[in-house]
């Protein structure tokens, strides 16, 4: 008698929203359900300011009375002036991030007094090192962040050049007469061969 497998039930699909630009969002990944979709310019202007001063896009789309991701992205599409002011507010946040490094890398650190239990004098003060590679993971989470938005001024930099006196000179001058003196003899092997005839 063959085998009969049963199969398994259909889960039920998740429910979907629809941003007032058309775009249907999982209900499950949108954590502020009921959040406004409509595009203003009072919205667009604390988005484009919170995103200035080094907030993400995720953090302050995941507050309840901030829209989701998905209709920001959609106003980006839609709306060239948005579009604009994002992107000059990401830039400013490359600023505020390399700011915020500065101030981290000037906190003061966590340190483990180390006290000789018989005399209570101080033998030696360490430093955290959990704190310092914690430190060092936010220094360069914002330092990668900072180059990818503005390349030009956080970037690594790759300079070709000599000094003012003696600049680098790239030729392709010998090429171009080898490959020219190689036209000329073949011309005048034509010719010969012409004249001989």
């Amino acid at each position: 008698m063959p085998e009969t497998t049963a199969k398994p039930p259909k889960r039920p699909a998740k429910p979907k929203t629809t941003t007032s630009q058309g775009v249907d969002t999982p209900e499950a990944t949108k954590s502020n359900a009921g959040a406004p979709t409509t595009y203003t310019e009072e919205m667009a202007e604390l988005i484009c300011n919170r995103i200035s001063s080094g907030e993400s896009l995720k953090s302050i789309t995941n507050e309840p009375d901030m829209p989701c991701q998905t209709a920001v992205y959609a106003w980006l599409l839609r709306d060239p002036e948005f579009a604009k002011r994002y992107a000059r507010a990401r830039e400013e946040q490359a600023d505020t991030l390399a700011d915020q490094i500065v101030q981290i890398a000037d906190e003061r650190p966590e340190v483990n007094p180390i006290i000789d239990s018989k005399t209570g004098e101080l033998i030696r003060i360490e430093l955290s090192s959990s704190y310092i590679a914690w430190q060092k993971n936010r220094i360069e989470a914002r330092k990668w962040t900072a180059m990818k938005l503005r390349p030009k001024k956080y970037g690594d930099k790759l300079e070709l050049g000599g000094d003012p006196d003696n600049p680098l000179k790239f030729e392709v001058k010998i090429e171009a007469e080898q490959s020219l003196a190689e036209l000329v003899k073949h011309a005048e092997l034509k010719r010969q061969a012409a004249n001989a005839e």
